[in-house]
């Protein structure tokens, strides 16, 4: 087993967690810049014509997430595409789209692990399991380490976004949608979280 075998519901019953969901996040909004807007009106049309889960990653996800490490000062690391094997016998293994740690190493990944953000071309119900499952880990992986805190997460599309966090056993899914055309709250809920 691994994260991409995990429903919500697998998720919730193996690891003992309870779901609440509500709106969590009354964040400010970031300022968007022009190099980020930019970019986004020349690769958006591009990502969602190919329509696969690398093409958004790749056009929409990963300049959004270094935009965002970008407005934090790089106060955090930014893994894509990195093993996080964790504890395998318990499913805690696989791949992870994005990894962000408040670590400033960026060779590896350190503790504390402070977000997961799993991307998906369509249906973003189907990763919410997977990016719980991740969440998980990367709670247990800080714990090991001596360095526990809050966990986030996000399943997107790059242009729908859904958000998550982990404090202790309860996972909070945030019951709003945020669009890409709403970037300016996106990025503020993404820098808000490395602080």
């Amino acid at each position: 087993m691994a994260y991409r075998d995990f429903t919500l519901k697998k998720a919730l019953d193996d690891f003992g967690l309870t779901l609440v969901e509500a709106d969590f996040t009354d964040t400010p909004e970031s300022a968007v810049s022009q190099e980020i807007q930019n970019l986004l009106r020349e690769y958006r049309p591009l990502a969602v014509a190919i329509d696969t889960e690398k093409a958004r990653s790749e056009f929409l996800i990963a300049p959004i997430l270094a935009e965002a490490r970008r407005q934090a000062g790089h106060r955090f690391s930014l893994f894509s595409g990195v093993t996080f094997a964790v504890d395998p016998k318990r499913g805690l293994t696989g791949v992870c789209d994005y990894l962000l740690s408040l670590s400033p190493e960026q060779q590896f990944v350190r503790a504390p692990v402070f977000a997961i953000v799993e991307a998906k071309n369509d249906n973003l119900k189907r990763g919410l399991g997977q990016c719980v499952a991740e969440m998980v880990a990367a709670q247990v992986f800080n714990e090991r380490e001596g360095r526990a805190q809050t966990i986030y997460g996000s399943v997107t599309s790059g242009t729908l976004w859904r958000f998550l966090k982990l404090e202790g056993k309860q996972v909070t899914l945030e019951e709003k949608e945020h669009y890409l055309d709403q970037l300016a709250g996106i990025l503020g809920i993404l820098t808000a979280w490395a602080n």
